[in-house]
């Protein structure tokens, strides 16, 4: 096991490279890139950051040098052969053969495309703009660099000693996590059943692979693997994921009738039906309203294996696909009904508490998992905040997102209200946005 503190510690070298393969991404990213790749290669899509927590003035913590060093080099980065043969030959979700010789051929050979940076009132404006399947690659990466880049400069001049400390109290952390959870799965004959989809939001990527390494010996079989590729690579770990809400987004943008509009959640699992089956027909509604979603969903989708919760009220959210699937006559002990906004152990506890005797449930743990280090350093410097990265634009047309929290919307007002009346989707209750 890598001794963290000291690593952290040498990270005075000029650059100690945060990406070092394309590979250190999410599962999700990989699946979706290979559908747009397929469907809608050739819309030009642009990705912006965006820091719902504008507190935290990045530009005064992360030198923009630094962040440029990293970027580029990421730039540099492709597929080696190893990384190639794991895709092309693995099993993912019961499935050989996932990624298509095609998709392979092209992903071998590409590189992530030119960024736009700049720096205005304490933060960075981070840019890629390009073919749609090149540049949704940069999400991933980019966050992880800025995350951890941000942890770098809080921890630089820390010594040895300080940092090993820091370490063992985050660690212990962590652990106590597990042994909760370790008792919550024995109250309920439905085990607990949980991910590790901490990547964007990490620490850094050593910290995020002890914590996988943790959460496979302290659950066991419960434990279900890791959306980080790279790490389940290495670790022979199932890599899992499914779809986010950018494939929605960008075609609803694309829309040229309200109708077409209307449509487009459906249109892109159309697409996604046709090449995906099991674990991996999984919906995501709640891009436009989860509510909306359900009520104008065709027959076919209460077929899938699950839904996954991501805004909202989750247990609001959660009793109306329940009560969907019972509508369509599904049998809800085969479906899985998936959480992963912004969770913790006690929201972990409350909902499967709440669910697991009556639906399958798992949970995908992000930010609280790999990057909790609240309170551990002065005048805590190393909350975790949120921070995303979002398509905004598609062939020059603003993209939308309601969400089933106000606070998560994104794009212009009028077209914000002009999607609301569209989908018929209240704005809801706000709720804080952690993460």
């Amino acid at each position: 096991m890598v001794d963290i503190a000291t690593r952290v510690y040498d990270h005075a070298w000029r650059i100690d490279p945060i990406v070092r393969s394309l590979l250190d991404t999410d599962f999700y990213k990989l699946l979706m890139c290979q559908s747009v790749l397929r469907n809608r290669p050739d819309v030009e899509v642009e990705f912006r950051l965006v820091n719902r927590t504008p507190s935290v003035r990045l530009a005064d913590l992360v030198d923009e040098g630094q962040l440029r060093e990293h970027l580029d080099h990421a730039r540099t980065l492709r597929l080696t052969r190893g990384e190639s043969t794991w895709l092309r030959g693995n099993t993912f979700a019961g499935k050989r053969q996932m990624f298509s010789s095609p998709f392979m051929e092209w992903l071998d050979q590409v590189r992530l495309p030119e960024y736009h940076l700049e720096v205005h009132d304490g933060q960075f404006e981070l840019t890629f703009v390009g073919a749609w399947p090149e540049v949704m690659l940069w999400e991933v990466p980019a966050l992880s660099i800025l995350m951890e880049l941000r942890s770098r400069a809080v921890l630089r001049g820390m010594g040895r000693f300080e940092l090993q400390v820091l370490y063992a109290r985050a660690m212990t952390r962590v652990w106590e996590k597990l042994e909760r959870l370790r008792t919550l799965d024995a109250l309920r004959a439905t085990g607990l059943l949980m991910g590790d989809f901490g990547t964007r939001r990490r620490h850094s990527f050593l910290w995020q692979d002890w914590c996988v390494q943790a959460l496979e010996e302290g659950l066991g079989d419960r434990f279900v693997g890791t959306s980080n590729c790279l790490i389940a690579m290495r670790r022979d770990l199932e890599a899992i994921g499914t779809n986010a809400h950018e494939l929605p987004m960008v075609t609803a943008a694309l829309a040229d009738t309200d109708e077409e509009l209307r449509q487009a959640p459906y249109r892109v699992l159309e697409d996604w039906h046709a090449e995906h089956d099991g674990n991996l027909r999984v919906l995501l509604p709640d891009t436009f309203g989860t509510e909306s979603f359900l009520r104008g969903a065709p027959d076919w989708l209460a077929t899938w294996t699950g839904i996954r919760i991501d805004s909202g009220d989750p247990v609001r959210s959660a009793e109306m696909a329940l009560d969907w699937w019972e509508a369509h006559g599904e049998d809800l002990s085969t479906k899985l009904v998936i959480f992963s906004d912004g969770l913790d152990v006690d929201e972990i506890e409350r909902l499967h508490l709440h669910f697991a005797d009556r639906v399958r449930v798992s949970f995908g743990w992000g930010t609280m998992l790999t990057n909790d280090f609240r309170g551990l350093v002065a005048d805590d410097r190393l909350a975790p905040f949120s921070l995303v990265a979002k398509a905004v634009s598609a062939n020059g047309r603003p993209t939308v997102k309601l969400s089933d929290n106000p606070n998560k919307a994104l794009g212009p007002p009028d077209l914000v209200e002009h999607y609301r009346r569209v989908f018929g989707t209240e704005a809801g209750d706000t709720q804080p946005v952690v993460v």
